[in-house]
Order: C-alpha cells, then sequence, then structure tokens
C-alpha cells in the first residue's frame, strides 16, 4: 500500500490496510518519510486497528506538519520468514541515495542465493524474510545507472513491491504479474497503489490502471512516470486470487472477484451436480460460490453455518494449532436447518483439510443426513513458491489420495472438485485469457524453473 501526495497519509494509509485485513493478519505497519529524509515507522504483530490508535497515527502524520505527504503500509501474510516481530514491514534501510523504506507481496524464490552472496560481502541480515534480501540488493546497487531496476532485474519469483523515499514512490510488479497491484488517484490530487482496488474504494480514490508486470511506477512532485525492468512475457497470474486471496469487492486481474466466484460455483454445479435438499455455504469464502451452484441446481440456498465476524480467515493462520482453534470460535452450525437433510456444502478450497473435517464433524453431530461437499477450484497437489502458504506437499490433503479417501478423511458422503477446464473457462476473459494465470498448485505447471526445495524457514539460521 502507497500514498503520496494526500493529506494526513498515516491516516489514509491505516484505513486502506484496514481494507485489505484479509490478505494479511499476522501484523501490520506504516512507515513516512520527511522531505528532510528521515524516515519514520510504526510496525507491530496483530491486526491493524490493534497495531494503530489515533495518537500513533497522528505522529507519523505530524512529519508533513500538515502538508501533503507520502507513506507506504503493510498486513503481512507469511510464506518466507517465521511470524516474528523481526520479519514485519515495511523495512527501512538506508543506501547511498538516502533512506528508503519498502513492503513486498509475493515471494522470491532465489531469495536463499541471493542472500547467501550479499552475507558474502559481508551483509549483515537482521530477519529471516525474503524482502531484506531486496533492501539489501538495493543498498549494493548504488554504482548502477538505474539502482531500482538493477535491483529488481536480480529478483526470480512474484513480487509486488512499494517502495518510499524522501522524494518519491515507486511501484513494481515482476514480469509475470502473478500478484495484482493497482495504481489509483484523489479527486483532488495524490495518488496510491494497491493490492486490490477495495482499498481505493475504502479511501475515496479512483481506479486508474494495474501496474503492469515487469513495470516500475514513478510518483513524484512532477507527476508519474513508467518505465520498464523486464521485458514482458506470458503473464502467471494467481489464480488463486479469485479462487479465494482477494476480497469480492475487489476487480483482480481485469474482473470482479464476486461475480468470478458466482460463476465457479455455477460450473461446479454443472459438473458434479447431486441430489439433495439444500446449498449452504462455507463461511465466508465459500458464500459467492454457493449462491452460484444454488442458482444452477435449483436447490435452496440457507445459510446453516453462521460465522463469528470477529475471527479472521482462518487459512491464512500461522500454525495448524491457531487454525483449528479459529475455527471452533469462527463457524457455528444451525442444527434446526441440517437436521434429517440432505447438504450440499459449498467451500472454495480444501488446503490441509484442518478446519474442514472440524466442521463436517459438527455438521454431523447437528443430524445431516448426507454432507456432499463440492469445491469450486480444482483439488491442490502441489505446493506454491509465489506467495500462498501451502510449501509442503506433506501438508495438502489431496495428495496422494483420491477423492473417495478424502471423503472418508473428512467424514462426508462425497467430495467433488472443479476441473482445471472448466477454472480457466470461468476466469479467461477475452482481456485476460485462461492461459494468463498459474494454476501450478493445482497441475504442477510452473511457470519458472524452481532450483531445489523451498521452505518457509529457508533463511533462518538452524545452529
Amino acid at each position: 500500500m502507497a500514498v503520496w501526495g494526500a493529506p494526513q497519509p498515516a491516516h489514509i494509509t491505516f484505513h486502506a490496510l484496514y481494507s485489505l485485513q484479509h490478505r494479511g493478519q499476522e501484523s501490520a505497519g506504516i512507515a513516512v518519510c520527511g522531505r528532510d529524509g528521515k524516515m519514520e515507522r510504526h510496525a507491530a504483530m496483530g491486526l491493524v486497528p490493534n497495531v494503530f490508535d489515533a495518537e500513533t497515527l497522528d505522529a507519523l502524520d505530524a512529519v508533513y506538519d500538515s502538508a501533503p505527504g507520502s507513506a507506504i503500509g503493510h498486513n503481512r501474510y507469511s510464506t518466507t520468514g517465521s511470524s516474528e516481530q523481526e520479519n514485519t514491514q515495511p523495512f527501512v534501510g538506508y543506501t547511498a541515495g538516502g533512506a528508503v523504506a519498502l513492503a513486498h507481496n509475493g515471494n522470491i524464490v532465489n531469495a536463499k542465493r541471493l542472500r547467501h552472496e550479499l552475507e558474502g560481502d559481508g551483509r549483515v541480515f537482521t530477519s529471516t524474510t525474503d524482502t531484506e534480501v531486496v533492501l539489501q540488493l538495493l543498498a549494493r546497487a548504488n554504482t548502477e545507472p538505474d539502482a531500482l531496476a538493477w535491483t529488481l532485474s536480480q529478483l526470480e519469483g512474484a513480487f509486488s513491491l512499494v517502495f518510499l523515499f524522501s522524494d518519491r514512490v515507486e511501484l513494481a510488479r515482476d514480469p509475470y504479474g502473478w500478484r495484482p497491484l493497482v495504481l489509483g488517484r484523489f479527486p483532488d490530487g495524490g495518488w496510491v497503489g494497491a493490492s486490490e482496488t477495495v482499498a481505493l474504494d475504502a479511501i475515496g480514490a479512483e481506479f486508474v490502471r494495474e501496474v503492469e508486470p515487469g513495470e516500475i511506477v514513478t510518483i513524484d512532485d512532477s507527476g508519474l512516470a513508467s518505465r520498464r525492468f523486464d521485458e514482458p512475457v506470458t503473464p502467471a497470474h494467481c489464480v488463486f486470487e479469485h479462487v479465494y486471496f482477494a476480497s469480492p469487492a475487489s476487480r483482480v486481474f481485469g474482473s470482479t472477484v464476486q461475480l468470478v466466484r458466482e460463476r465457479l460455483g455455477e460450473r461446479i454445479a454443472e459438473e458434479n451436480p447431486v441430489d439433495a435438499d439444500l446449498v449452504t455455504p462455507m463461511p465466508d469464502s465459500g458464500r459467492s460460490a454457493a449462491t452460484g451452484y444454488a442458482r444452477v441446481s435449483g436447490l435452496p440456498y440457507r445459510e446453516a453455518i453462521i460465522p463469528n465476524r470477529y475471527v479472521g480467515r482462518t487459512f491464512i493462520k500461522p500454525t495448524t494449532g491457531e487454525r483449528a482453534a479459529a475455527v471452533r470460535l469462527k463457524l457455528n452450525v444451525v442444527a434446526e436447518i441440517v437436521e434429517g437433510q440432505r447438504i450440499v456444502v459449498v467451500d472454495d478450497s480444501i488446503v490441509r483439510g484442518t478446519t474442514t473435517r472440524l466442521k463436517m464433524a459438527q455438521l454431523r453431530k447437528a443430524g445431516a443426513k448426507e454432507i456432499h461437499l463440492r469445491i469450486s477450484c480444482p483439488p491442490i497437489h502441489h505446493p506454491c513458491y509465489f506467495g500462498v502458504d501451502f510449501p509442503d506437499r506433506k501438508e495438502l490433503i489431496a495428495t496422494d489420495r483420491t477423492t473417495q479417501e478424502i471423503a472418508a478423511l473428512l467424514g462426508v458422503d462425497s467430495v467433488a472438485y472443479l476441473s482445471i477446464e472448466g477454472l480457466h473457462e470461468v476466469v479467461g476473459t477475452p482481456e485476460v485469457p485462461g492461459d494468463h494465470y498459474c494454476d501450478a498448485c493445482f497441475s504442477g505447471r510452473y511457470p519458472i524453473t524452481i532450483e531445489g526445495e523451498l521452505r518457509k524457514d529457508a533463511l533462518t539460521k538452524h545452529c
């Protein structure tokens, strides 16, 4: 998240981060930088409203003494490095060009090799995340004509990055465009960059365009400028953004997420019908697809599983124990709706199966006669190395199991997944064809070569 040329930029960034809380719940941070080059940062573990209060935001905005200013912010969902204070973002450092802060969404697959090279040059790291590798590379690039472009050209993998300098903000996106990054503008001046359009809506900014894959956008007092650091390639947008990650209210990769998810539900109903009495979603991420499933199947749509609004997204909790505890708090079954009924439960995905198994047991206990689970994406068979936290095949419920075996493990009468062909047909548009999406977690077809085993703790020193 980045803001340039707006009054109270820290307050604006706070509201935008709040709207993007679904993308990361482990930590949050905001950095500001005055024209004197003095960088101020506040970041801590926890949700956005717990990390920031009015006093903290006022102190950050005081850097600009009521004048329009700039800020960047970040919500963390860890894919490289542990969920610890040392890995909170934005990161702040100093280069030959002065102070810089940066925030990162994605996963850099050659970070381990780059860090080893940088440590060989005598550079000292204070975190275990791939984002600090970018900062250290930028500090080393002081002899390059375009230090930022050179730095980005060394990276492999997924990265949407925002950089804050004393005199400018820069936004950059990897050549494959794995993660979304959009550009917006305030009606009375000032610019904003964010992971999703829902953040623009939250702060009253108007969508301008996406930052293009392989592009650097610079925003300063003279306006907006663009340059490339890499040549265009066939895009590999993360299809899981449409399946689960993004807000239903956002436009991602040119399509409205809510409508895509409804069409995914329609397609799974066409591909895998079943005799049943009602359709119910697994809240909240399965609701859109369940709406589509009910529409095509003709079955009544009922809310039989009620979410607790004060518990965050369970999939992105960093440990299995936390995910299990969260689902027990988050989801409650309405026994009067499910008792004696044949029910279709629609969910967006099953990754590890921890939360799904617990919830299916609750449905059985409440008296469900039959449970048919319908998943609006294909089975996840392979690790993601580009910004989604399922890197170990042993953790994936679909690894080396048939759908019948998965159904038995989950305690349901049947499980059916959307086909890969159906997924591509739904997400594809004339502007963004289906083959412009990365489906490696389903198919094992990685757009780039992955060298060796990549683990979440790859940058942790094991003594």
